[in-house]
């Protein structure tokens, strides 16, 4: 086997992923930890990894329009490292006030990444949907490691050593990235940035039918998405009565599943179409929320992280979707403007997920999960059966 260049970016981007998601997944398991030593409720912890979750998706936008000026390496080294100094802020947060702080600041480092690494790899590959699907993996490769191990530490040390993993996961990749991939030309590097917020080009693009749908489609998804990742062990300790360590590890066994599937699912898309993979994902994940709500027994939770955890990686399938009618020149600031929209008003799946448990119990907030990802579905098969063509 032949090693080429781009196999070590596709790698070094990957580890980014990784790096930028555990910062973020180190703080879901010990959750029930940090409610108790702040005194807050599900809502409350919900508001902080809903400014999380926002700030990373806000961070979309402008970072592939600093890609664009500056290049692509220089963004993503930015990210890793700003992970590492929040990451460790956070941990070493005495107030709530500056526990949340420190969830947004996070977020925000952490959401310089995805874009950008997306339009690197757009420029370096041609079948995409295969790199992203590869790219993708990074972040549940994360949650295969990072959450039974801040769980562990959780129980043993307190959450503030299990956050600070973030840093301790971001240095050494901080470190690789620098060392083996190589400056990236900047696409404009001469264009004055505020031209680029200028709202006619990006109220345009966002109308475009092509992506105005796949984007309301998403929002569904990141919605759903943006709730697991905040809640899913919280689910399981509260809801199904499992101890912290084996909520943690079931938390990794999604990470897993969709670590293991994401490749799969965008080579998929690649050969039968993104809205035939999308919809698959769309009914899997569905399904396994039902199992997870209804179904009593350790089985019925097993089954359900290999469907939940297949399903929500649909990001392999409908991104690709946005890279296929974006033309070069858009595709960097202008996935970013598309990850920023549906990103950003799908993390409020955090809060309001944490608020219908508070109110409603844990079985009706995971029930509306499931009935998001079934309206998908129908959109789906709406558009096909009918050609629309959207």
């Amino acid at each position: 086997m032949n090693w080429r260049y781009r196999d070590t970016v596709l790698v070094l981007s990957t580890l980014a992923f990784f790096a930028t998601m555990a910062g973020r997944l180190a703080i879901s398991p010990v959750v029930p930890l940090i409610l108790e030593e702040f005194t807050v409720s599900n809502s409350v912890i919900g508001i902080a990894l809903t400014g999380m979750w926002m700030a990373y998706f806000a961070a979309q936008f402008p970072s592939g329009v600093l890609a664009d000026r500056f290049g692509e390496r220089s963004v993503i080294l930015i990210s890793v490292g700003g992970t590492a100094v929040a990451s460790a802020f956070l941990a070493l947060a005495p107030l709530f006030g500056l526990f949340v702080i420190g969830t947004i600041l996070l977020g925000g480092v952490a959401g310089l990444h995805y874009s950008v690494a997306t339009t690197l790899l757009t420029r370096t590959y041609d079948e995409i949907g295969t790199a992203i699907g590869v790219h993708n993996s990074g972040g549940p490769a994360a949650g295969l490691l990072v959450p039974p191990a801040a769980a562990w530490i959780g129980v043993r040390y307190g959450w503030r050593p299990a956050v600070a993993l973030g840093t301790a996961v971001a240095i050494p990749v901080f470190v690789l990235f620098a060392w083996r991939v190589r400056p990236t030309e900047p696409r404009r590097p001469e264009q004055p940035m505020s031209e680029r917020f200028e709202r006619g080009p990006l109220v345009e693009l966002l109308s475009r039918p092509q992506i105005a749908f796949p984007i309301c489609l998403a929002i569904a998804g990141a919605f759903v998405w943006q709730a697991t990742a905040s809640f899913l062990p919280t689910f399981l300790v509260e809801h199904r009565g499992q101890s912290t360590e084996l909520a943690g590890t079931v938390f990794a066994g999604y990470f897993v599943i969709q670590a293991t599937t994401q490749v799969g699912v965008g080579a998929v898309s690649d050969r039968y179409g993104r809205d035939f993979a999308t919809a698959g994902c769309m009914v899997l994940a569905a399904a396994g929320f039902v199992l997870l709500i209804a179904v009593p027994g350790t089985r019925s939770i097993l089954a359900a992280v290999v469907l939940v955890g297949t399903g929500l990686g649909w990001g392999a399938a409908l991104l690709p979707r946005f890279m296929d009618v974006l033309s070069e020149a858009e595709r960097g600031a202008g996935f970013g403007l598309i990850r920023s929209v549906y990103g950003f008003i799908g993390a409020l799946g955090s809060v309001i997920t944490g608020l219908l448990a508070d109110l409603f119990g844990w079985g009706v907030a995971f029930g509306v999960l499931a009935a998001l990802l079934a309206v998908v579905f129908v959109a789906l098969l709406i558009n096909w059966a009918l050609s629309l063509g959207y």
